[in-house]
């Protein structure tokens, strides 16, 4: 004969005595602060997640050499325009010194320039990196991250070095990519003619 679900359990179940109410019981507490180092591991997950989500990696990069010629530019960008970047014909209506941070007030730092150039209609800056001929773990490493977060910014339409006068090798060019009020205020000029 079979044996249905009900009388395994009370089989299992008789030898079982009920605590009697005067009986100590345990007493488990709510979870407790967390510790330096489980915020620090949140924190840094958590900078990870924002990195991953903004393409501004704090993972390692690609070293450039401190007196490299760096440039980049989107791709169906116009000839000229990037020649005229390259060779610092456009206005520089914004400047960001990155001199003396680390790398990761570094990236918040590009970040919010980009955002600030956007929000007041600024198409052209400068970014000085610095060429880190004495930075750690090797040499250039601000020049070498700002040549890899740039090209992840959607805003940005191309960088080059600067050209002596403006920082040379220690500093980049930026060409912006137009806001939204200046799309539309190009658009309607267009449509006037």
């Amino acid at each position: 004969m079979e044996r249905d679900d009900t009388n395994l359990f009370a089989e299992a179940m008789s030898d079982v005595v009920p605590l009697k109410a005067d009986q100590t019981r345990a007493i488990t507490g709510g979870p407790s602060d967390p510790t330096e180092a489980q915020r620090a591991r949140r924190a840094a997950a958590e900078a990870e997640v924002v990195a991953q989500r903004d393409g501004l990696t704090l993972e390692a990069v690609e070293p450039v050499d401190p007196d490299d010629v760096i440039g980049w530019t989107r791709g169906g960008m116009q000839h000229g325009v990037y020649k005229n970047l390259r060779l610092g014909k456009y206005n520089i209506d914004a400047r960001l010194d990155l001199h003396g941070h680390t790398v990761a007030e570094a990236r918040q730092a590009v970040l919010q320039f980009v955002r600030d150039c956007l929000e007041n209609d600024i198409r052209s800056g400068l970014i000085l990196h610095g060429k880190g001929l004495n930075s750690k773990p090797f040499r250039g490493v601000l020049k070498s991250y700002v040549a890899a977060w740039l090209p992840n910014c959607p805003e940005v339409l191309a960088y080059h070095t600067a050209l002596k006068q403006h920082g040379g090798t220690g500093a980049v060019y930026v060409l912006l990519r137009k806001s939204p009020r200046e799309k539309a205020e190009n658009r309607e000029r267009h449509q006037k003619r």
